[in-house]
């Protein structure tokens, strides 16, 4: 318990730091919004009304505290651009954006562990060096490039799908999917090839260590009952907490994907409200991908703890 205690506090602090620098950072850099909402009719005048309308003339530490006061109720202010509700417009775009980042997991779990496992058991054969040359060429590849790829060859050589042609989950869902396998894919691939190295060298790392390994031997243990039952179990670790940090990645990755593909998610929306100086957007946006991140790396120190019990013990 003071383990997850003490990273539950952990989570609480990094938080309120992030929110404060999101806060603070569109406070500092140049540029109004006034001016880019006002256009040509941005005389001192009308600029001066307006930051009254939108709260701006007011000291900045009270201007933070009503910012997180309201995002606690549930009030993440008001888009300067639409004069909307902002979490009525983030709120319609986190069920695409989850969806994408769910099915991009996904495929990296069930790709990444079987062929991790396969590449671990037959270190220094032929097999394993062709994945070592496929995975360097994955990572080597930025996901945009991959997307512009799949668009061209699968949208319009093949016609598997049409690009530009999305369709909400909440309007046909397995359209949604059809049209997200292929940005998931190449959020996915480089990410796959990260995670197989990671998982066989925390394997073979675990094997070279001796010790239970040589006593489970001396048992009489198979090799496959070696690794599956004793080496896998110490070698998800860091494993775990680096698919963490992936699906945290994911999160990220997303935002160069969605124009790519022209998904309306976060990410979209993220760009166009920065290109627009819509603050508020932008700062509800950042702190939920920060929570995502922060929620995330905690499941996962929970998780390794229930793994390893060395964790538990400290």
């Amino acid at each position: 318990m003071k383990y997850t205690a003490k990273k539950l506090l952990l989570a609480v602090v990094t938080m309120v730091i992030v929110s404060f620098l999101a806060f603070l950072a569109f406070q500092i850099i140049p540029g109004d919004p006034t001016t880019t909402l006002l256009g040509t009719d941005a005389t001192p005048e009308r600029v001066e009304a307006l930051r009254h309308q939108l709260g701006l003339d007011e000291p900045f530490l009270l201007r933070y505290g009503n910012w997180v006061a309201g995002f606690l109720r549930g009030d993440m202010g008001t888009s300067y651009s639409y004069s909307m509700a902002v979490g009525s417009m983030v709120g319609g775009k986190i069920p695409i954006t989850g969806l994408l980042t769910a099915m991009a997991f996904v495929l990296i779990v069930a790709v990444s562990v079987p062929v991790g496992l396969l590449s671990a058991r037959r270190e220094n054969s032929r097999s394993s060096h062709v994945l070592d040359a496929v995975n360097q060429v994955l990572m080597a590849v930025p996901p945009f490039f991959t997307g512009i790829l799949l668009t061209f060859v699968f949208g319009l050589v093949l016609k598997w799908f049409t690009p530009g042609t999305f369709v909400s989950p909440g309007e046909d869902l397995g359209g949604c999917i059809r049209y997200l396998i292929f940005p998931a894919i190449a959020i996915a691939l480089p990410r796959i090839a990260m995670t197989v190295k990671m998982l066989r060298s925390s394997i073979q790392s675990e094997l070279r260590r001796g010790g239970y390994v040589r006593t489970a031997y001396s048992r009489g243990d198979t090799s496959r009952r070696v690794l599956y039952g004793h080496v896998l179990r110490n070698a998800l670790v860091p494993v775990v907490t680096f698919l963490a940090m992936t699906m945290a990645d994911i999160v990220a990755g997303s935002v160069v994907i969605e124009q790519v593909f022209a998904i309306p998610g976060l990410g979209q929306l993220l760009l166009r409200s920065i290109s627009t100086r819509d603050f508020p957007v932008v700062q509800a946006i950042i702190v939920i991908m920060a929570f995502w991140v922060v929620l995330v790396n905690l499941l996962a120190d929970i998780v390794n703890q229930q793994i390893d019990p060395r964790l538990r013990l400290q």
